[in-house]
């Protein structure tokens, strides 16, 4: 669907005129309110998945509302309502209004906006088309497909999930920006058991594509890969503890990035002046092999926008170049009151929410090593390939992550599989840990969703192969 047939599409469904909508906007504006928005959202979510050879659940979910935000300097207002009518969105005006009036600052600056609307997932049908029979076929195919990787694997979990949203901003600006955007992803976990002993694997991915391709081309590998890791974590071995040189595969080990660096380098953390990063704009900040990008815009991403949640074309923003701090990510209010271009990254969770800046997909850009010669000039270190969980304090930069595969480097050669590795560090200072840099840049399969004062979006991250030396690992053997 083109983007002005969303705008129709929302309008047509809750029968409001725009010039309704400009009255709204004004009740919203009057008196102290430097900017006003409106954010209308109409989210079809459907999901299917299987256990145990069985498919135990499927579900089809609707949700639809608005949401009004009033800004006045460096104060939001914002309510919002689940029934679309017009009297109801008077009344969240109101109320937004009379919440971001009960302050005083100075005004933000005249806001820069860059770059136009694209069209980047113009994908037909739509994911949320597909029929519960397909998406059943499809569930048993990855369940036979991860058996016969062997007989250790006693059981079989997997998911799709599909959602389609429709999103309007109307601005006080005189803004109206529609969007569709749809939304797929498969997700496969094994358990292998052996001796008494289980271990489990997990792979998943999708984006803005259409369910075809994800069925056609993504899901089987899924399977095959969640019971190749479930199997390999049986051989595995305790992680070794210490300080050490730890080198990182390319593609999904872009989640440390994405912690250790990504949440600093947002607008509001260096407004508020609790990011590591603050002030630090044209200094060096890591290794003059890295150059760090969030973009926005690459087609049938899981982190792209055509447009971002206030209505702003996202693009593709440097912020670490060859070492040096480049920029940060902004959103309307951030940027106005930073004096600092918007940069397409406010985003929200769903019409309930406020925008903040957010990433988009974010990646470290290749480099000119080979991935064998990195690794062959590592005498022992540790060869993180996927990584689970993690956390990041913004102001210190400390972050922890668990890898979820992880191989010894013995010799230059990479060893024994290893279990219970875990990176422990601090964002700002690793990167400039970083002395090698791959030329095998790899983003994610598309898995990613990224948290942040309550609220979830979805996200991408990249990385090459990169060399970090002294890295501390934790693990079970000191």
């Amino acid at each position: 669907m083109p983007l002005p047939d969303a705008r129709q599409a929302l309008l047509a469904r809750y029968g409001i005129a725009e010039v309704a909508l400009d009255r709204v906007l004004g009740t919203a504006v009057a008196r102290q309110a430097d900017y006003a928005d409106l954010f209308f959202e109409h989210r079809t979510v459907q999901t299917a998945s299987l256990e145990d050879g069985v498919v135990k659940k499927a579900t089809r979910d609707v949700r639809q509302g608005v949401g009004v935000r009033v800004l006045a300097g460096a104060r939001t207002g914002y309510a919002y309502s689940d029934e679309v009518t017009l009297e109801r969105i008077e009344l969240a005006a109101r109320t937004a209004r009379y919440i971001a009036e009960e302050t005083t600052g100075t005004p933000p600056t005249a806001l820069s906006v860059r770059g136009a609307a694209h069209d980047l997932y113009p994908v037909e049908p739509p994911p949320i088309a597909t029929s519960l029979a397909d998406q059943i076929a499809l569930l048993g195919r990855i369940d036979t497909v991860a058996r016969q990787m062997s007989p250790l694997i006693t059981n079989v979990m997997a998911g799709i999930g599909i959602e389609h949203r429709l999103v309007l901003v109307v601005g006080a600006d005189g803004r109206i920006v529609g969007d569709v955007r749809p939304l797929v992803h498969v997700s496969v976990t094994c358990l292998a058991e052996r001796g008494g002993v289980r271990q489990q694997g997990s792979q998943g991915g999708g984006g803005r594509i259409a369910f075809a391709t994800i069925a056609a081309d993504q899901a089987e590998g899924f399977a095959r890969e969640a019971a190749r890791r479930a199997l390999l974590n049986l051989d595995a071995v305790p992680a070794p503890a210490g300080t050490m040189t730890v080198v990182l595969g390319p593609g999904w080990p872009g989640i440390l990035l994405h912690e250790a660096i990504g949440h600093g380098l947002e607008g509001d953390f260096n407004r508020k002046r609790t990011s590591a990063f603050t002030d630090r704009i044209g200094t060096r900040v890591a290794s003059e092999l890295c150059t760090v990008v969030d973009d926005g815009t690459l087609p049938g991403r899981r982190g792209s926008l055509n447009v971002d949640d206030e209505g702003t074309p996202t693009g593709r923003t440097t912020l670490i170049e060859r070492g040096v701090l480049r920029g940060y990510l902004q959103d309307r209010l951030n940027a106005g009151l930073m004096g600092m271009p918007a940069t397409g990254n406010g985003r929200r969770e769903s019409f309930a929410h406020a925008p903040m800046p957010r990433m988009t997909n974010t990646f470290m850009l290749a480099g000119e090593d080979a991935p064998e010669d990195i690794l062959r000039s590592v005498d022992r270190g540790l060869f993180a390939v996927s990584f689970g969980g993690g956390q990041v304090d913004i102001t210190s930069g400390k972050f922890v992550f668990s890898a979820n595969e992880a191989y010894l480097i013995e010799g230059g050669r990479v060893g024994r599989p290893v279990r219970g590795a875990t990176l422990i560090g601090n964002g700002p200072d690793v990167l400039t840990r970083i002395s090698r840099v791959g030329h095998d840049l790899r983003l994610d399969d598309g898995t990613g969703t990224c948290g942040k004062e309550g609220q979830s979006v979805p996200v991408g991250v990249g990385l090459p192969t990169v060399r970090i030396d002294g890295l501390t690992v934790g693990g079970t053997q000191a």
